[in-house]
């Protein structure tokens, strides 16, 4: 389907508790990795109206990318909603997430607004220390639904970078076809990640075409308010980022840093309301978003930084990955 390759620091490390081949899916993933060398890179890209609202019906000729500040030609796939969802729902049980549960209990019917149709699959992985599958893949969110209102208090830690490494693996596995969603429900912080560090896991998701939602424990209203209204540009601020840039925020927000790494969105909540609500609009988006492709004119291995704008400025949000890992060529 695209491009680009596994984290080389990744493959060196003992596997996290990898999931069973799924019946009828093969684990070789070779075919649906992602492989950014010199072909393809996928920008998943959210254009949404002020006050709500996707703007469709765009066209390659509406769209400017730059890759490290360089105009690319682009193609654009313009049925943005047909092709299922692979879903992997990830929530934190260890430490404070005991007094979100009341909150989790109540997501599985939310579920289907990811799935559409029943054609899609979800998931579930459950994290404390380390990350381990509850619910293997099911076209019944019900089972997902289950499984939520049944979960158990972890061990304590919040194994973040260990977990979103393990659920693009298990996505991975999925058919090439599949959008791949990781919908990630925890702390902002990582705690106790033992098999990956902040720069694998930036090679690893730069290199990948799962896109990462991100829903936290946060009575931060301001920083609510201020992710919620970010369009997108300040990621781009510098159009050579560097690892020895974005390990720190990886760091102090994780959550918040491989969301917009991937193109996915950041929410923080409070309050049952406001969590529905992000799960909502995280799911919504997740499915308008255009698929812009492009084949990299630059092949300088390492971080590459995305920026996508409009031709016309609609005065409109504008959500894209910001980031993808070149590897080296062989």
């Amino acid at each position: 389907m695209l491009v680009a390759a596994a984290a080389v620091g990744a493959q060196q490390l003992p596997p996290i508790e990898p999931p069973q081949p799924l019946p009828g899916v093969h684990a070789d993933t070779t075919t649906t990795t992602l492989r950014v060398t010199a072909n393809e890179v996928l920008v998943p890209t959210l254009v949404e109206k002020r006050g709500g609202g996707v703007i469709y019906g765009l066209k390659p000729r509406d769209f400017i990318l730059e890759d490290n500040g360089v105009a690319q030609k682009i193609r654009v796939q313009e049925e943005m909603d047909t092709a299922p969802v692979a879903l992997v729902v990830a929530v934190e049980q260890g430490g404070v997430s005991v007094l979100e549960f009341g909150k989790l209990a109540k997501l599985g019917p939310l579920l289907d607004l990811f799935l559409g149709d029943g054609k899609g699959e979800a998931a579930l992985v459950g994290f404390d220390a380390k990350p381990h599958l509850i619910r293997d893949f099911t076209h019944s969110s019900e089972q997902v639904n289950e499984a939520l209102k049944h979960l158990q208090p972890g061990s304590g830690g919040a194994a973040i970078l260990d977990t979103v490494s393990y659920a693009v693996d298990l996505l991975e596995t999925q058919p090439k076809e599949y959008r791949r969603v990781l919908l990630l429900i925890s702390e902002q912080r990582d705690h106790g990640s033992k098999h990956t560090k902040p720069a694998q896991l930036i090679e690893k998701i730069g290199g990948s075409d799962v896109l990462v939602l991100s829903v936290s424990f946060s009575p931060a209203k301001a920083e609510l308010a201020h992710d919620i209204k970010d369009n997108g540009d300040n990621r781009a601020m510098n159009l050579f980022s560097t690892l020895a840039m974005i390990v720190p925020a990886f760091k102090k927000n994780v959550t918040k840093e491989v969301a917009a790494m991937s193109g996915g969105e950041y929410h923080a909540f409070t309050g049952d309301k406001g969590f529905e609500q992000r799960v909502v609009e995280s799911a919504q988006h997740a499915r308008n978003r255009y698929l812009i492709t492009f084949s990299p004119f630059d092949p300088t291995p390492g971080l590459h930084t995305i920026r996508v704008r409009t031709v016309e400025d609609y005065g409109a949000r504008i959500v894209a990955r910001a980031n993808y890992w070149r590897e080296a060529e062989k």
